[in-house]
């Protein structure tokens, strides 16, 4: 047991440390991560209220991250045909590095494109047209419709999941074809979309299953 403990306190540090090796190569994601920080702090200060959902989805996809690894580590090695094992700090690296700059991008630049296009403001809930906008034009940042958020906040978090993913297979196609080089780079991306597919296809469901509970149950007015 405690050879066991051993090894994987060693493969994760090796995680830790060759993720932050990569995300120091990337020098273009260190520059947009920084003016990220200052788009947000701006968003953050002209926002009067609202549920910014990158503090619902991002602590999330933090908890997901050791089910995400362990399922596209499966789908790469059945997809490159190769030893899982090896594989697992791959698929490790990649997805620490889309989360921590991956998603946190993603949900800065989608409240920006919601506030220039006028969906910081609240135009109701009256029809169903208004409902579905309410959800996808202004999932990034909801509107606080507080006796509806008990639906909203899993509605807009299934919506961020179409970006999220994109966000995601591009930043780890890349990590995974440079650190798996004895495969040829367009299997990698190949494999890594479908493991990308694979794990959001599952977050999509646990969504769902928690969406429609939530309607089953919702609160009475």
């Amino acid at each position: 047991m405690s050879i066991l403990l051993l090894n994987m306190g060693t493969i994760a540090v090796s995680v830790i440390h060759q993720g932050f090796a990569i995300m120091q190569k990337i020098r273009v994601a260190r520059l947009l991560a920084a003016a990220a920080s200052v788009s947000f702090f701006a968003v953050a200060a002209s926002a009067d209220a609202g549920v910014p959902m990158l503090f619902v989805t991002f602590p999330a996809m933090v908890v997901a991250l050791v089910p995400i690894v362990l399922l596209e580590t499966v789908v790469l090695a059945r997809t490159l045909k190769a030893r899982a094992i090896p594989l697992a700090k791959s698929a490790a690296i990649a997805n620490v590095v889309s989360t921590i700059i991956g998603i946190p991008l993603t949900w800065v630049a989608l409240v920006i494109l919601e506030l220039v296009t006028d969906g910081g403001s609240a135009h109701g809930l009256a029809t169903p047209l208004q409902k579905f906008l309410a959800v996808t034009w202004q999932a990034p940042w909801l509107i606080p419709y507080e006796r509806e958020l008990y639906w909203m906040v899993l509605a807009a978090s299934l919506v961020l999941l179409v970006p999220f993913f994109f966000a995601s297979y591009f930043i780890e196609a890349p990590i995974v074809a440079r650190i798996e080089r004895r495969f040829p780079a367009p299997q990698v991306r190949a494999a890594v979309f479908r493991a990308n597919v694979a794990s959001y296809i599952g977050l999509a469901i646990f969504n769902l299953v928690w969406l429609a509970w939530s309607i089953e149950h919702a609160p009475r007015m």
